[in-house]
């Protein structure tokens, strides 16, 4: 089965997406705001609800929840509604633990859960020549979901993350790849994707994201040709440690729906460690 906007594999591994973009110990500010992550881990690091992803991490001990909506119509008389969500938890300085799930609205039938995967993102480098800072994220989803809100399969992927800070303006470059198990029947045995986000602020607390990103083609009997779309929105600071955020997403080449979304990222607090 594929998603009307990507596959349900990917959109777990990502969320917002994002990946959706940061209460880190790094040098990464939320193009948002004017605050910088690194001094105050109470202060959110939105990943939105879009394909790209950053390289910050969540302070160790820290919790923050990320959640998303978007609306995908695929023709006059078809569309599917889906809510990402990732949990995630600092680990360490430079690690965090994420948890993604869903649910998804199928064009037909009532609302299921989705696929549960799990992952970890390690910042490797810090303000490094040409890949600034530099993150992976290997990441297992599991067949949780039903046929129609899931891949029946379990996946392996692989997320390598660059971010940058030019001025204020936010830059995300994305590049994942992703290996199922199964014969290729409900999702292809192998996909990739790639992105290139940016994001900055507009004025006081409200600020913008804009996104391209795309899918090559995959094989099989659920493959489909490539994709290439645009995604672009307001961004909203409501406080130090709450954002929401909306949007749309348009086509450019490709199966790929017009879509609407909104998400939202909560810093819950600290959980363990000594009170910054």
């Amino acid at each position: 089965m594929n998603h009307p906007r990507v596959s349900v594999a990917l959109a777990t591994m990502l969320i917002a997406c994002a990946v959706p973009i940061a209460a880190q110990q790094a040098s990464a500010k939320d193009p948002a705001t004017t605050t910088d992550t690194s001094t105050n881990p109470h202060a959110v690091q939105p990943e939105r609800p879009t394909v790209a992803t950053h390289a910050g991490t969540v302070a160790a001990g820290w919790l923050e929840i990320e959640t998303g909506f978007e609306h995908d119509r695929t023709d006059p008389n078809t569309s599917q509604i889906s809510t990402p969500t990732v949990v995630k938890i600092g680990l360490a300085s430079h690690a965090q633990l994420s948890v993604f799930a869903s649910v998804v609205k199928p064009p037909t039938g009532s609302a299921r859960s989705g696929d549960l995967a799990i992952g970890v993102k390690w910042r490797l480098v810090d303000d490094a020549p040409i890949v600034g800072d530099f993150a992976v994220l290997p990441a297992i989803k599991f067949p949780t979901g039903s046929a129609e809100t899931g891949t029946t399969t379990t996946d392996a992927s692989l997320l390598l993350i660059s971010s940058h800070d030019f001025g204020g303006v936010a830059m995300d470059i994305n590049a994942g790849y992703t290996h199922r198990s199964g014969d290729g029947t409900h999702a292809p045995t192998s996909a990739a994707l790639w992105t290139v986000s940016f994001g900055g602020p507009f004025g006081g607390p409200v600020g913008w994201v804009a996104e391209c990103y795309g899918y090559p083609a995959t094989s099989g009997a659920a493959g489909q040709s490539s994709i290439v779309a645009l995604l672009a929105g307001p961004t909203l600071s409501v406080r130090l440690w709450l954002a929401i955020d909306a949007g749309v997403i348009i086509p450019v080449t490709g199966p790929q729906p017009r879509a609407l979304y909104a998400g939202g990222v909560y810093n819950v607090g600290q959980l363990w460690g000594p009170r910054p």
